[in-house]
């Protein structure tokens, strides 16, 4: 195979703000180095196959999980021994396994492994915890004796994201003479995991943590990466840090006490990934949306696969969101305006990135950057998963402008935003756009 077919490339305009992804469709096998821009440089590719790629900096090999025939292998759920599933995020000594599978809970040693120390705080809410944390303790306990485990129990809710919230973890850990050997446990969705992250990387100045994510959100994408932090009532996630876990556990069971509404909102996450980077799992979306839907569990496992290998593999290019992680918030910029605008907890974090990924994908159309048929199927696969695909009517276009300009994105006073560019799976972060398409997008969207 020659390495320059179908180069994978990553360009850096220095002048534009312009940073351009693209990623064809991977073949059987896939060999990538990541190469990083010194000062003195504006570009950096990345291309597949067994050459690496030449730099003026440093350049670092990462292993990838991401191949076609990964793609058309939808068996993870039936394993004759019961072995889960693992994706690698690979981060030099940083690194960690994500596990996917049915049953997990009930195998104590996958957890057990990733424990330092004899202490383990388990923060969870008071939705999940009633449901799942006697299990998780006894995963942590079984036939291991000498472990103690605390508990949080904090209040459900996007609302509640916030800093007298994440006082409560540490409030538990100080009364628990909790040391610098301990392990905070994440036992829930999104919102858990983030704080839960965030009080282990401040706590003592960063303890160990394990990730057990409990909603489609958080298997999908919120769990994996080491984004942590809390939301301030100015704009969402501003306060936090990059902290990464020592393992991923996701026990696919858990959806199965998931409410409708929450597994939907899941969707907008893996719908993301197909979009921007992977046109092949996006056209198997389509195909299996019903099947997701109704909670088929091969489908569900195979969606929750491919989505970890897309993450694991964009996280281990760009851990700190330097440039291809920041693809991964498609929609997310007018998204974090809805749930700012309307109220955190008013919808959900998925149901603000549906709505967002529309408008986003409206105003790459206006720029001439997509044809209408991408925009047609977008609006049919959010509809097909009950998201919604426009912003709530209070919305304005003032709300929305105000919010964004506070956005992590924003570099130098200019908005970046991630839009769609060329063939399906194909996207640009880029703050080189013309004004009038957003302002156009945004009057559309809104009644004033």
């Amino acid at each position: 195979m020659a390495s320059t077919t179908n180069p994978f490339s990553l360009s850096l305009s220095k002048n534009s703000a312009d940073i351009f992804f693209r990623v064809p469709n991977p073949p059987s096998s896939v060999s990538l180095r990541s190469a990083f821009v010194s000062p003195g440089s504006n570009e950096l590719s990345l291309r597949r196959g067994e050459k690496s790629v030449t730099s003026a900096s440093r350049v670092r090999s990462v292993r990838i999980c991401a191949s076609s025939a990964q793609v058309m292998d939808q068996s993870v759920s039936k394993t004759d021994s019961g072995a889960p599933v693992i994706v690698d995020v690979n981060l030099g000594n940083r690194s960690y396994p994500i596990y996917i599978g049915a049953g997990l809970l009930d195998q104590p040693h996958l957890l057990q492994r990733h424990v330092h120390g004899k202490r383990v705080l388990v923060v969870t809410n008071n939705t999940v915890g009633p449901i799942y944390l006697d299990k998780v303790t006894e995963a942590l306990t079984k036939g291991n004796p000498n472990v103690s485990v605390e508990s949080v129990i904090l209040p459900d809710g996007e609302k509640y994201k916030d800093m007298d919230t994440l006082m409560k973890i540490f409030d538990k850990a100080i009364e628990s003479r909790l040391d610098r050997r301990c392990t905070f446990v994440a036992l829930g969705g999104g919102v858990i995991g983030d704080m839960c992250g965030y009080a282990a990387a401040s706590f003592l100045r960063g303890v160990n943590f394990i990730q057990i994510p409990t909603t489609v959100m958080a298997q999908v994408d919120s769990s994996v990466g080491g984004k942590t932090g809390i939301n301030h009532r100015l704009g969402k996630n501003l306060i936090g840090a990059f902290y990464q876990p020592q393992c991923v556990l996701i026990d696919t069971d858990t959806l199965n006490t998931l409410p409708d509404k929450e597994l939907a909102s899941g969707l907008a996450e893996v719908v993301k990934y197909g979009l921007i980077r992977d046109a092949e799992f996006f056209e198997w979306q389509e195909k299996n949306m019903q099947a997701l839907m109704s909670r088929d569990p091969s489908a569900f496992a195979y969606a929750i696969k491919r989505s970890c290998e897309n993450k694991a593999e964009v996280v281990s290019l760009d851990e700190k969101e330097g440039g291809i992680r920041a693809t991964l918030n498609l929609g997310h910029t007018f998204g974090h305006a809805i749930e700012t605008g309307v109220g955190y907890g008013q919808w959900f974090h998925g149901e603000a990135v549906a709505a967002g990924t529309v408008m986003a994908v409206d105003m790459s159309r206006r720029l001439g950057w997509i044809d209408d048929s991408i925009v047609k199927r977008v609006h049919n696969i959010l509809t097909e998963a009950k998201l919604p695909t426009a912003p709530p009517e209070t919305m304005t276009v003032e709300m929305f402008k105000s919010v964004m300009a506070v956005d992590k994105k924003v570099a130098d006073g200019l908005l970046r935003l991630i839009l769609l560019k060329g063939p399906l799976g194909n996207c640009v972060f880029t703050g080189d756009y013309d004004r009038k398409a957003l302002d156009e997008t945004l009057r559309a969207f809104c009644k004033s």
